[in-house]
């Protein structure tokens, strides 16, 4: 039956279930079918590194967890299911009481981490694990994108503030929502995106736009009525007409403000030779003793733009980046992947051209030499820790349940310390170096056998082909 009310396309709590490839139903049915339940092991990587990038931000965890803790068949869901006419009674039915009941082991938001590291490990009987594939990649690969492509934007700022400006660029409502909160985990200072300050406690930013200024007979009786109804957030765009001349009315208006005890934040310019307008306006600005009003660039903003711009002595205290950071516009995608690693057989293994796979469940650990850098080791899971090294896969999930909890706040904080001490090739914009990344010998052991094995199966099946009448 349909439901009465549209859904505009919205996920929700109630349908997110419904958010799956058909596939993942369609093997789920089959593996009960065929008593195919033993618990199995996925590993969630992405394979390579995007052009230009030297490392990925982890991000969309909470949302994985919450997903994972809530996801539900209706009624609804169910009766859509068996109008495809596709799916047994049996199956339908275990659907109706689906709860998660696995266990998950992740790499922490705000964390730095590299290719092939799995960024999420789920362990759950093989029907469960199986139909979560879709959502997970879903929201990691989205959210990394978003957080690592802003993590840059931060480090081209050299310390000036970043506020995400996305929302109206973003690939729809919910991609806003993620984008702030992946941003925010990255370093951006705050988001224009009221709802996403609301839920998730960001702190919110916003100016005027041209259409308010061309709404009034003037620029200065513009920027007067809104010193007056907004003197606490009076930051005001001077770039409708003629920047500098913008600027000399927002002097104005500065002083009015100063007069009633008030105070003008900023100017914001939006358009034009910024480094150069910038520093006009900073001059113009200081000559008239206004030293801590600060200037907001915006304007088709990214990394590269903004490393431009300050190599070219713009004067900027903060820059607002929409487009580029929502949508990560030269690298729009993560290639994350959700395989099979392990199950009631031991460790599996892929061994597609391009797409092969690292066997068994997995730990990766950090080690932070003497000298400087970072160098992580894929080991197996079995193995002992690693002197002087901290393993970034923790338990966040067990038997269904969240176990690991952590504020934006803590995520932040994370972000900031792991940027500020990657070593200067991984920082530098324009420098891909290898991801320094290498697997114990156990494992590489364990891949060589396990590829020779499936290779040496590969020519006894073509054999017995061959001799097939």
């Amino acid at each position: 039956m349909m439901s009465p009310y549209p859904s505009f396309g919205f996920v929700t709590p109630r349908n997110m279930g419904l958010l799956v490839d058909l596939y993942e139903l369609v093997m789920a049915d089959s593996y009960l079918r065929q008593g195919m339940n033993q618990p199995a092991t996925f590993d969630l990587f992405i394979r390579q590194l995007p052009p230009h990038r030297s490392f990925l931000v982890s991000a969309g965890l909470e949302s994985a967890l919450y997903y994972l803790e809530h996801l539900r068949f209706d009624d609804e869901a169910i009766d859509y299911l068996a109008g495809l006419d596709l799916f047994s009674g049996a199956f339908l039915e275990y659907l109706r009481g689906f709860r998660f009941s696995g266990d998950v082991r992740a790499i922490p938001e705000g964390e730095i981490f590299f290719p092939p590291e799995p960024v999420m490990q789920v362990t759950a009987p093989r029907i469960e694990a199986q139909i979560v594939e879709t959502f997970l990649l879903n929201t990691i690969n989205f959210q990394v994108m978003v957080a690592s492509k802003a993590a840059r934007i931060i480090l081209a700022a050299r310390g000036r503030g970043v506020v995400d400006f996305s929302p109206r660029r973003d690939h729809a409502a919910d991609a806003a929502m993620k984008a702030a909160r992946a941003s925010s985990i990255a370093g951006c200072v705050g988001t224009s995106n009221v709802l996403a300050g609301k839920e998730y406690g960001i702190s919110v930013y916003g100016t005027i736009a041209h259409s308010y200024i061309m709404s009034f007979a003037d620029e200065l009786s513009a920027f007067r009525a809104y010193a007056r109804d907004f003197p606490h957030n009076a930051i005001l765009l001077i770039d409708t007409y003629d920047t500098v001349q913008g600027a000399r009315h927002a002097i104005i208006v500065a002083r009015e403000m100063g007069a009633r005890g008030g105070k003008l934040r900023g100017v914001r310019i939006d358009s034009g030779d910024l480094a150069s307008l910038s520093r006009q306006v900073r001059a113009v600005l200081d000559e008239a003793g206004l030293h801590d009003v600060q200037i907001v660039l915006t304007g088709e903003l990214d990394e590269y733009k903004i490393e431009r711009l300050l190599a070219g002595g713009a004067a900027a205290d903060t820059f607002g980046v929409g487009t580029e950071l929502g949508t990560s516009g030269d690298a729009p995608s993560i290639g994350g992947v959700y395989k099979l690693v392990e199950d009631e057989r031991g460790p599996r293994v892929k061994l597609s051209t391009g797409k092969a796979t690292l066997p068994g469940r997995k730990q990766v650990w950090r080690m932070r030499p003497a000298g400087g850098g970072v160098r992580d080791v894929i080991v197996l899971e079995d193995e002992p820790p690693l002197p002087d090294a901290e393993p970034l896969l923790v338990s966040v999930m067990a038997a269904g349940a969240t176990t690991h909890q952590e504020d934006l706040v803590e995520m932040r904080a994370r972000c900031k310390e792991r940027l500020a001490t990657l070593p200067a090739a991984f920082t530098h914009l324009h420098s891909t170096p290898e991801p320094p990344v290498s697997l114990s010998p156990k494992l590489e052991a364990l891949k060589a056998q396990m590829y020779e094995q499936a290779a040496q199966a590969e020519r006894r099946d073509g054999d017995l082909g061959q001799r097939d009448p």
